[in-house]
């Protein structure tokens, strides 16, 4: 069964999109939440990417699994 990119419930401060990307790559989410801020501080680009994958990433408990 393929790995499926989800928010996590568990690993999350906000929203769970870090901890959802982290738990995907099989990584610790402390970097992960890093490179994010350090993306939205410098870029500024990090906040729109941040709410895109907020709304488009499905909740781990709410997918079909067949």
């Amino acid at each position: 069964m393929p790995k499926k990119l989800t928010l996590s419930d568990t690993d999350k401060k906000l929203a769970g999109v870090c901890g959802g990307i982290a738990e995907y790559f099989g990584v610790d989410s402390t970097p992960v939440r890093i490179l994010w801020a350090v993306s939205f501080l410098c870029a500024g680009a990090g906040l729109l990417a941040y709410l895109i994958c907020w709304i488009l990433m499905p909740k781990k408990n709410s997918m079909v699994q067949y």
